[in-house]
């Protein structure tokens, strides 16, 4: 019944969860061109994400305002702007990472790039995985549980595959000057950061579905 009676808001927060999602999938296409070199589409994948940030930033206040004006949820209001709060942050370090490597331009080594898109897939998916579990949250929350273990699983995936690059890069790459070797450090962080943020909206859903459930 609670929810039954917030319909537009939950539309909207549907909406914005689309736009994280969108974000995520520009993100993942946008480091694969730029390590394939196709400059073009690189940069419409950087323009596209601005505007999904754009977006999302646009949605995030009408739900705030839906939520306050129409006194909706009240006693859970708190924690869907903080769940918010914390996705929007995977947009946010989507369109950063990305503009930083159009920014400072790394040289990514051929024998790399393989590992560098499974990285990045990895890590997209660790992403991709609260996205679901945040619906849940609204419909079914004792399901939230059973979805965000995925989340955990990429992410000591994203860890695992982080490490071996890195060493790869100071232990096998000889030839790379050290300036090199801690600007690729630089990037696989970059990178891995958003399975990090993945995480950390793991951690909250985990808390606000136990809320709900109890």
């Amino acid at each position: 019944m609670l929810f039954a009676k917030a319909k537009k808001s939950i539309d909207l927060i549907d909406k914005f969860l689309n736009c994280v999602d969108q974000s995520l999938l520009l993100f993942k296409e946008g480091v694969k061109n730029y390590l394939y070199n196709n400059t073009e589409n690189f940069n419409n994948n950087i323009l596209a994400l601005a505007d999904a940030e754009i977006e999302s930033d646009k949605l995030r206040r009408e739900i705030e305002k839906t939520l306050y004006l129409q006194s909706l949820m009240p006693q859970i209001r708190g924690d869907i702007m903080r769940l918010l709060e914390e996705m929007d942050n995977i947009i946010d370090h989507s369109k950063k990472n990305l503009f930083q490597f159009d920014v400072e331009m790394p040289h990514i080594p051929a024998n790399l790039i393989p590992d560098f898109i499974q990285l990045t897939q990895i890590s997209v998916s660790a992403a991709e995985s609260v996205i679901p579990a945040a619906k849940s949250y609204f419909s079914e929350p004792a399901n939230v549980n059973e979805k965000i273990h995925r989340v955990y699983f990429y992410e000591k995936e994203v860890d695992l595959l982080a490490d071996i690059i890195r060493r790869k890069i100071f232990r096998e790459m000889p030839d790379l000057k050290l300036s090199e070797k801690f600007h690729l450090r630089y990037f696989t962080l970059h990178i891995e950061n958003i399975s990090d943020t993945a995480e950390k909206v793991a951690d909250l859903l985990s808390i606000m579905a136990i809320k709900r459930i109890v």
